[in-house]
């Protein structure tokens, strides 16, 4: 990908907004695993657990660019996606995280809860990315202060603007796409017929936001 060129340019627009979407709950995590701790050990604590969560986000989101290079693998990815950018819109997320009883604990819990949280943020970076490592490391350094600073703000607006948990789902669709039409086994019959290319990228979008959006009406009737 050519530097700075729009198609750059748009990768990194997609990953900050993936960032912004799907790193929020870490945050949140980071600080509920460290809130019964002496204020003096907080800070230490959030500061060396997201030092620990990042340095294993990259190696993870790095490996994943390189698996993504595998045939087969850009379409499983691809898929797998699609249901990280449809879960996004119906699932209520729970935050059950213990708070730990020491500083080394709380590290500890961090670094293996942002672990496992953030594979669906690690997967769609990587997708976003297209194999290129420099908007992998900025897509990086774009969640770190993220992911320390920006929980509280990011519960905010989505609290107050519902529709930016479907902007971040339509860009994970349309990231997910991209990878499915992008998968070399797939990609000379999308090279010929450009235009069932985009007609599948429009479909997995709208089909993301419209089944994502009956499910969440479905979920509002059955609690009424």
């Amino acid at each position: 990908m050519e530097l700075f060129s729009p198609e750059f340019w748009s990768a990194l627009l997609a990953i900050v907004v993936i960032d912004l979407v799907l790193a929020g709950d870490n945050a949140i995590v980071i600080g509920l695993s460290a809130r019964n701790l002496p204020k003096a050990q907080q800070k230490k604590v959030i500061l060396w657990g997201t030092v620990g969560a990042i340095a294993i986000r990259s190696l993870l989101t790095l490996v994943v660019v390189w698996l993504l290079k595998i045939p087969g693998l850009l379409l499983i990815g691809g898929l797998l996606l699609v249901w990280i950018a449809y879960k996004l819109l119906v699932e209520e997320k729970k935050h059950d995280v213990e708070s730990a009883v020491s500083m080394m604990s709380a590290i500890k819990t961090i670094v293996i809860a942002d672990t496992v949280m953030g594979l669906d943020n690690v997967l769609a970076v990587a997708g976003a990315a297209h194999g290129d490592f420099l908007l992998v490391v900025l897509g990086l350094l774009v969640s770190v202060p993220i992911v320390v600073w920006g929980s509280t703000i990011i519960l905010k607006w989505v609290e107050r603007f519902p529709i930016i948990i479907y902007i971040g789902s339509a860009v994970l669709a349309w990231t997910a796409s991209k990878m499915i039409v992008d998968e070399p086994i797939v990609k000379g019959f999308f090279e010929a017929n450009p235009i069932w290319k985009y007609v599948l990228m429009v479909v997995v979008v709208i089909g993301v936001l419209a089944l994502g959006r009956l499910k969440k009406k479905s979920h509002v009737m059955e609690k009424a």
